[in-house]
């Protein structure tokens, strides 16, 4: 079974402050709200929207905020947003792409591109470095669900690619196509995911110093603090003092 990925530090949610979780739960909202708006408001037939929710749950999302934002996709005032991806280059030469739901193009573009300025990067065209990057769809279960070998089996006969563990769970990797079959495969045998969502890895990672990894961490930060910022992925590897003295 294959080692722990390197990526998922960049996702790493920062301390559970009013502030931070206040902000985590309108981006949360938001992608509810543009799941409910563009399928069904049933998240039985629409997965999209059940991912949202089941990641809302994880993070302890209110059910009265969930509601509300399933509903606000109805109403006459719901916002409506563009789906937008950045890509661009950090210090050392480190690939980055932004996902964000945004009402304001102009305005979101402008505080993403700013942020690789400070930091030393450049905003790139759209495709410049996706190709360094893998489209997949992800799969989480706690490990509590059985083991290695008894998940890895349940994972291959559903039509999964990879499966990965760590003492945070496993990770069952799919095509983008076959996300939701093998989602709905697993559930049958192993109850609702922790996570079900398409997401960028990358197919190498570059070791940057510590001088370049701060100054791409503090990228990222301002990244992912950005309202209309949903998910931010990187190919980096840093040292982990770095990431301890960095709060990761």
């Amino acid at each position: 079974m294959a080692g722990h990925s390197q990526f998922k530090n960049i996702m790493h949610r920062k301390g559970k402050q009013d502030a931070v979780r206040s902000k985590l739960f309108s981006k949360l909202g938001r992608e509810i709200t543009v799941a409910a708006k563009m399928g069904m408001p049933d998240p039985n037939m629409n997965p999209r929207l059940r991912a949202a929710i089941v990641a809302a749950r994880e993070e302890n999302m209110p059910k009265d905020n969930i509601e509300r934002a399933i509903k606000k996709a109805s109403g006459g005032d719901a916002e409506t947003y563009d789906e937008v991806r950045y890509e661009g280059y950090a210090p050392g030469g480190v690939a980055i792409i932004i996902e964000a739901l945004t009402d304001n193009r102009n305005r979101t573009a402008g505080e993403v591109r700013s942020y690789f300025t400070k930091a030393g990067g450049a905003l790139a065209e759209t495709g410049a470095v996706a190709f360094m990057f893998d489209h997949i769809g992800v799969i989480a279960y706690p490990l509590s669900i059985g083991s290695d070998d008894a998940v890895m089996e349940a994972a291959i006969e559903a039509g999964a690619d990879d499966v990965t563990s760590s003492e945070d769970g496993y990770e069952i990797a799919t095509s983008l196509e076959s996300l939701r079959d093998v989602q709905k495969a697993l559930e049958t045998r192993f109850g609702e995911a922790k996570k079900a969502s398409l997401l960028w890895r990358p197919q190498n990672a570059i070791s940057v110093d510590d001088e370049a990894g701060e100054k791409i961490l503090r990228l990222v930060g301002s990244l992912e603090d950005n309202d209309d910022v949903q998910n931010v992925y990187a190919n980096f590897e840093i040292s982990d003092a770095l990431v301890a003295k960095m709060g990761g």
